[in-house]
């Protein structure tokens, strides 16, 4: 009996190596940067603001594949237990939320701004906020926070609950099991050649970019 699940043993570490190995260096290739030029002919915010927006973003998924692409050739080497290979690793996590996050942004831009009256995602938001006027201050006294993030409408998948939260930066303040609907960028570089330090009038504008339409289909997706 300890002889068979000796051989077991080996033969299961055998194969998760070899399917290691076979997937090693794999990860990296499927991200790519997302085409958001239609955005040039959609949105309303200035064509210079969006060419310097999105080249940051095209930053984030390089530095994210080049992370991956890494990490996998640190574990071929065994280099698993290295400060480098853990330093790396929360890198990475900066990274691949702030690639994320950029995407959830642009794919929202381009839109007339207007929710509809009724809906099964404006109906949950007025229940839970009293009204649409109440959520959206919250939204933007949230963005008007002092200091660089991102401000989040997400749907709790496990309770239903609407929670408009704070992200520093990009990987601290997410929390875990929400779903993102509405992300609205709140770094200086999302507003700051076209608003300079004005905020709240770039907030206004996002507000008239919204995709609504966009925003229900993520609700009703998870909702």
């Amino acid at each position: 009996m300890i002889m068979k699940r000796y051989f077991f043993a080996v033969f299961f570490l055998a194969g998760t190596i070899c399917a290691d190995e076979e997937g090693q260096g794999a990860p990296f290739e499927l991200y790519e940067a997302q085409d958001f030029s239609f955005l040039f002919s959609t949105s309303k915010f200035p064509k210079e603001l969006l060419e310097l927006h999105i080249k940051l973003y095209e930053g984030y998924v390089k530095n994210a594949r080049k992370l991956l692409e890494q990490l996998a050739e640190m574990r071929k080497e065994g280099s698993e237990k290295t400060y480098a290979y853990g330093a790396l690793k929360r890198r990475l996590n900066f990274e691949m939320s702030g690639l994320r996050l950029h995407e959830y942004y642009f794919s929202e831009l381009g839109g007339q701004g207007v929710p509809a009256s009724h809906s099964h995602f404006i109906d949950a938001l007025i229940e839970q906020f009293g009204s649409y006027e109440a959520w959206k201050h919250d939204f933007v006294q949230t963005g008007m926070m002092r200091g660089i993030g991102w401000v989040v409408l997400c749907l709790d998948e496990q309770t239903g609950a609407l929670l408009n939260i704070w992200i520093e930066e990009h990987n601290l303040g997410n929390l875990v099991g929400l779903a993102p609907l509405l992300v609205m960028d709140v770094w200086e570089h999302a507003y700051i050649t076209i608003f300079h330090l004005n905020r709240r009038r770039y907030i206004e504008a996002f507000f008239r970019e919204i995709d609504w339409p966009l925003i229900e289909k993520r609700f009703n997706s998870v909702g």
